[in-house]
């Protein structure tokens, strides 16, 4: 089973893309609406999720504050719903909660801004003024949120497995592409990627669970997983106790020890605005 996430500017048609992927691999399609329902659970008002991976570029101004619990959230989430099958996910940021592992296939449709236009005007029966508005300001947009989040740049190839120019090929093409390339070899799970992604899973969910409660608040931590074995390190608020953090990770499935390293204390409580 693999993971395969989409990714696609301001065009064209890459959620009908992924669902064929999906369908011809028995996969399941997650979107970002499933995304944000999945992450609601670790106590992000769903304003705030819908906000930050919405397709218009007003979220900016209204969302200049720390972003790391957002990102947190959703890594979490993805992790969830990753880790039991083998998954399409097109959406806008699924490309920055995976890392790269072996069993990891991370696509960029992308086309001429011609062909963009042309496909935006279409999709929403803009005229052409109001098509190339849209895209240059939903790049513009997604670009600001996915380098404030992650300090990435969705248009650099470099963050992808497989680029397709859909202003070259259709989306048979396409589909036929995407499932060659993650039936290589090259893309097959192992049982050290499979492990490696249980790892990154534990962690994900053990640092959203730990940042994320009222406890915590104002906690900056690093957390790692190994086989289960747990281990925290950063600053938590100054009335909490490792015996208290230790206890909290203990809750998590899936976690069998736990080590807290190096934590240290700080008065200040900057909160999690709502």
């Amino acid at each position: 089973m693999a993971i395969i996430t989409i990714y696609q500017g301001a065009s064209g048609s890459g959620e009908e893309l992924a669902e064929a992927v999906a369908q011809s691999l028995g996969y399941g399609c997650i979107s970002r609406e499933v995304l944000v329902e999945a992450s609601l659970r670790y106590g992000i008002p769903e304003a705030k999720l819908n906000e930050l991976v919405e397709k218009g570029p007003s979220w900016w101004n209204r969302f200049l504050q720390n972003l790391q619990p957002y990102r947190i959230a959703l890594q979490a989430a993805f992790c969830e719903i990753a880790e039991e099958t083998g998954i399409v996910y097109h959406g806008h940021v699924g490309h920055e909660l995976v890392p790269d592992l072996k069993h990891v296939l991370k696509v960029l449709l992308t086309a001429p801004l011609e062909v963009r236009i042309e496909q935006v005007r279409a999709r929403y029966n803009f005229n052409p003024s109001e098509a190339r508005r849209y895209v240059e300001e939903v790049d513009k947009a997604r670009s600001r949120r996915l380098m404030a989040m992650f300090g990435t740049d969705w248009r650099d190839p470099s963050r992808f497995d497989l680029v397709l120019n859909l202003g070259r090929m259709s989306s048979e093409a396409a589909r036929r592409l995407i499932i060659e390339t993650v039936r290589l070899p090259d893309y097959e799970m192992t049982p050290v990627s499979k492990q490696a992604f249980s790892d990154f899973s534990l962690a994900a969910r053990v640092h959203a669970a730990l940042v994320l409660s009222s406890s915590m608040s104002g906690a900056t931590l690093e957390v790692k997983a190994n086989q289960g074995e747990v281990s925290v390190s950063g600053t938590i608020p100054y009335w909490l106790s490792d015996d208290a953090v230790t206890a909290q990770v203990h809750k998590i499935q899936g976690v069998k020890a736990v080590r807290t390293e190096d934590l240290v204390r700080t008065p200040l409580d900057f909160g999690l605005s709502t």
